[in-house]
């Protein structure tokens, strides 16, 4: 009876000791997949679909649920992922509002998450907190100054500038300030909206009043259309740029002709094919195409699906060094693997080329954004 129990605990050991496989790995996914915030979310939940269901021999479940563009549907559904799935990581969600309002939850249960939302407040500054989160799109500072560069090349002097009445847009406003004062530009006014509002005339009046040269939109998903739609109501001829939160194909059809000539900075993926051969993305961009166009149709692909493929890319390149160390299902398997994410280096995605730290839980550098412009309904990449 002795022997047959050390014989056990001796291959009990073995099998921890090679990572063979145990439980299975239970995966988190709220997204935002109805509400003002779907064209963004759909893709990120089509694009779950394509993420591995093994990884170093282990079984891996998806739990996907829609949290409605709604911050405390995304909490509560955090809330079930831990207390009810049992996770041992959770991915998203597709807004800033959302994946700030998750930190606190996903910190307490020390469960590492990674957002697809873009706020740099979002995994800065690094904290007790925001150790166990990590986020795949590019900051708003490094898309700032693409912006503000390149508004500096087009001789702009003076910006104007509306955005959401949430973390999304405060959080633009205060980085784009930062990079306009880089570059000599001058803010002549600054406006808000709903992402659910019907109308913008207001705010747009007042903007077109200050006469800027250039109007800076930042919004994200279908609702950044409405004031654009609004300028050219009133026959504004300055320059217009959104940020990369409109990178998707149904901004395209909502904001049809009143979209057209806008500049906006965004992730290699959005204009793979336009790449050049030495892109350091090319390669990893245009697999996650291929992937995405063979299962959705051919031109369906959008950035923000792009940041849920990094996401999953992230944590299939965390699960085997995890799995070293401990069994899914525990939290020394849930440290492990938050640790395993902060060690990732020189990982390619379709959105940049990743390089972890314990004070960059991005990783992204310039070679993650381009700039782009929309030209006959389509996305042109800009010299």
């Amino acid at each position: 009876m002795k022997k047959t129990m050390i014989k056990t605990l001796v291959a009990t050991a073995a099998l921890l000791a090679t990572g063979a496989s145990f439980a299975d790995i239970n995966v988190g996914v709220t997204v935002s997949s109805t509400g003002p915030a779907a064209s963004l979310g759909i893709p990120e939940k089509n694009t779950i679909s394509l993420l591995p269901t093994t990884i170093a021999g282990q079984k891996i479940n998806y739990i996907v649920l829609d949290d409605a563009s709604d911050t405390t549907k995304a909490v509560a559904n955090t809330r079930r992922f831990i207390t009810d799935d049992k996770v041992d990581i959770v991915l998203g969600s597709t807004t800033t509002p959302n994946s700030l309002a998750m930190i606190d939850v996903v910190a307490e249960a020390q469960v590492p998450m990674i957002s697809m939302a873009a706020s740099a407040r979002i995994v800065e500054p690094q904290d007790a907190k925001r150790r166990w989160v990590f986020k795949t799109p590019q900051n708003d500072i490094m898309m700032s100054l693409a912006i503000a560069t390149h508004m500096a090349d087009q001789k702009v002097k003076t910006v104007g500038f509306i955005g959401f009445a949430d973390a999304y847009g405060e959080g633009w406003f205060q980085e784009f300030g930062k990079a306009a004062g880089l570059k000599g530009l001058q803010v002549v006014g600054s406006e808000r909206y709903n992402r659910t509002d019907a109308s913008v005339t207001a705010q747009i009046l007042k903007l077109v009043a200050a006469n800027p040269d250039a109007i800076l939109i930042a919004g994200s998903g279908t609702p950044a259309a409405l004031p654009q739609v609004a300028l050219v109501e009133r026959g504004y001829k300055g320059k217009v740029y959104q940020t990369h939160g409109v990178a998707n194909n149904d901004f395209l059809r909502v904001g049809g002709k009143n979209v057209e000539g806008t500049f906006l900075p965004s992730g290699p993926v959005l204009v793979a094919a336009q790449l050049p051969a030495n892109h350091p993305v090319k390669k990893s961009a245009t697999d996650y195409v291929t992937k995405y166009e063979a299962a959705y149709g051919k031109g369906s692909v959008s950035t923000f699906g792009a940041h849920a493929w990094d996401a999953g890319q992230l944590m299939a390149a965390a699960v085997p060094a995890a799995l070293k160390k401990a069994q899914p299902g525990t939290p020394a398997f849930r440290a492990a693997l938050r640790d395993a994410l902060e060690q990732i280096k020189e990982m390619p995605g379709a959105h940049g080329i990743f390089n972890m730290s314990p004070g960059d839980h991005l990783g992204l550098d310039q070679r993650a954004r381009v700039m782009v412009k929309i030209e006959g309904g389509a996305w042109k990449l800009q010299n």
